[in-house]
């Protein structure tokens, strides 16, 4: 497997194809934001993931075939710096979790829950509400019915932790959901591709649990 999901800003985007989607990563703006491009290998509808920042860039990996909608994972502003001039250049929907829909300043076409539905072409990512970073983060599961689970956490996961919170009831919570909604569902090999920084997957973060629980955040 060529993928490794190491992109640093600047820099290419890493692809990776599986059999009916493929996944393109790449590292935008100052707080080295992940941006995912998401395509159907059957219909080669395209879907954005986290319009962070550099719409030029995003727009340029988006190429002549077009974007059909954009999913903000969280209202933080890192997240959603290019979108604007990205819906603009594509005429793409707006996706995001209805309990931060409100506060990103580009209008949401969709505001969703969890155990919602957004497509792209024909494969279908479950939408995860993870409470805590924000109050309306979402996660994005792809669960490819010929291979592993793919999961796009935003600021909710990332390896070594989940992501930062402003209180020790906000961090408890954020756990108590990472741990429910995703690793006591999902098995070991479900590969997560967070809001920043590097991939890992389930199994790598599972043992560690525990340990941040009792660190805290």
């Amino acid at each position: 497997m060529s993928y490794r999901g190491k992109v640093r800003p600047g820099g290419p985007p890493d692809v990776r194809e599986l059999a009916n989607l493929t996944i393109s990563k790449l590292s935008v703006g100052p707080m080295d934001n992940n941006a995912y491009l998401l395509r159907c290998r059957r219909t080669d509808e395209q879907l954005l993931v986290d319009a962070a920042a550099e719409p030029d860039r995003l727009l340029s990996m988006v190429g002549e075939d077009g974007l059909a909608r954009v999913v903000t994972t969280h209202r933080h502003q890192d997240h959603w710096q290019g979108l604007a001039a990205v819906v603009d250049g594509t005429g793409a929907e707006t996706v995001a979790g209805e309990d931060d829909a409100d506060e990103i300043p580009v209008p949401t076409t969709r505001q969703v829950r969890h155990g919602d539905t957004v497509m792209v072409g024909d494969c279908p990512l479950e939408v995860i509400h993870l409470v805590g970073h924000t109050p309306g983060s979402i996660a994005l599961l792809y669960d490819d019915p010929a291979g592993t689970p793919h999961l796009f956490t935003g600021d909710s996961l990332f390896p070594g932790g989940v992501g930062k919170t402003w209180s020790k009831d906000d961090f408890s919570t954020l756990l108590d959901e990472v741990t429910t909604k995703l690793f006591d569902r999902l098995p070991d090999e479900t590969w997560f591709y967070p809001g920043h920084g590097d991939d890992s997957d389930l199994g790598r973060e599972r043992p560690n649990l525990a340990e941040w629980r009792d660190r805290g955040w």
